[in-house]
């Protein structure tokens, strides 16, 4: 023992210290004289922090948006009514409509009398940002559901499933008509009808065509149905859900023109936990045309109710599970980068020891030289 003291060496720093129970320590430490610190190990921390960061910022955000479910089922609830909202301005005087709603009950409905027209100006509307045509963006892009990621591309996609029930939930009302500016030429129609929940006809004709005993025979040189479409969904009112119609433009070529829209109503319920709304999407497909004098012209929206739910569900792991990914994201960066500067290292000295074995001549010289 004495030895070892005369050469400088203490017993005290090897072997366990403390209690019996620090002998089982599987955390071994190192005091701050046996630990080197190097550049290469200054990088690979500098990589790892940024790599960690990196993936604890996705899997946070992946936790916020949550995962989203889409499931399929009959209906097992039986409703008879339905409610329909509008807001819509045509190119014509209020005057000159005719509205009515027309089902597969033979219930007639003159949807005129109960929602709202004002006289508005066409130019204040179709100048607004965001009113494009059917099926395309303000910008022209095909609208394809691609999502928001991709912006430079075709496609714009939906809020998450807790915006939508946030949103919902809020009170709707309906945006005021603008103070006109200059002479009114169009009619902003507004507002929301309680109908049959079944299959039916939206109509919007001239004064006098299409039904009989409705008015005075409107002159044909006043047919214009150009229209700009603010909002047409089925169900609860909700102005922060975007249906297919919504801020669409199209203009009519000629006086005799018909637009036919074909839409499929499918019933939705939007869940986040205890919280849900209830409302309905549909798809829609268009056709317009222009039409003889012996047919009638106008804007006609045909819908139809599908016998299915549509439930999308959005959930959120646990608090405990959420930490418990982080926890394993975290290690699994710390882990693989002790493998990696481990085999940097490793690397580094075996390049280094076959440099010096072949670099230089030895201490005593080459061959020659000893024969020397």
């Amino acid at each position: 023992m004495n030895h070892y003291e005369k050469q400088g060496l203490n017993e005290d720093n090897f072997g366990a210290k403390g209690s019996i129970v620090s002998a089982f320590d599987a955390f071994p430490k190192s005091k701050p004289e046996y630990v080197t610190r190097t550049e290469g190990g200054g990088k690979w921390t500098v990589a790892m922090a940024v790599v960690s960061v990196f993936l604890l910022w996705a899997e946070i955000a992946r936790w916020w948006r949550g995962a989203e479910s889409h499931t399929f089922a009959v209906e097992k609830g039986i409703s008879h009514s339905m409610q329909i909202n509008l807001d819509t301005v045509i190119l014509m005087k209020c005057g000159d409509l005719h509205i009515n709603v027309q089902d597969a009950a033979g219930d007639r409905i003159l949807a005129g009398s109960k929602l709202n027209m004002d006289e508005t100006s066409w130019s204040q509307w179709v100048n607004q940002k965001g009113v494009h045509k059917l099926g395309r963006d303000s910008e022209g892009r095909v609208i394809t559901g691609a999502g928001w990621q991709n912006l430079d591309d075709e496609g714009f996609g939906e809020e998450h499933v807790h915006d939508i029930v946030a949103l919902g939930q809020r009170r709707a009302k309906w945006a005021k008509t603008p103070r006109v500016k200059g002479p009114p030429d169009s009619c902003r129609v507004y507002g929301s009808l309680d109908l049959n929940k079944v299959q039916g006809d939206f109509h919007i004709t001239a004064r006098g065509h299409g039904y009989r005993g409705q008015g005075s025979h409107l002159d044909h040189e006043q047919f214009n149905f150009s229209h700009i479409i603010s909002e047409l969904s089925f169900g609860s009112y909700y102005p922060s859900l975007v249906n297919p119609l919504d801020r669409t433009l199209n203009i009519a070529e000629n006086h005799f023109h018909k637009f036919q829209y074909y839409v499929s109503v499918v019933p939705t319920r939007y869940s986040v936990g205890s919280s849900s709304i209830f409302t309905n999407q549909y798809a829609v497909t268009e056709q317009s045309k222009g039409v003889s004098e012996y047919n009638v012209p106008g804007v006609f929206v045909k819908y139809d109710i599908e016998p299915i739910l549509l439930s999308v569900n959005e959930k959120r792991d646990g608090i405990l599970m959420f930490v418990v990914k982080l926890i394993n994201v975290l290690s699994g960066v710390l882990v693989a980068g002790h493998w990696g500067f481990t085999l940097s290292e490793w690397f580094r000295e075996v390049i280094g020891k076959r440099r010096r074995s072949s670099g230089g001549d030895g201490v005593l010289g080459s061959k020659h030289g000893y024969d020397a």
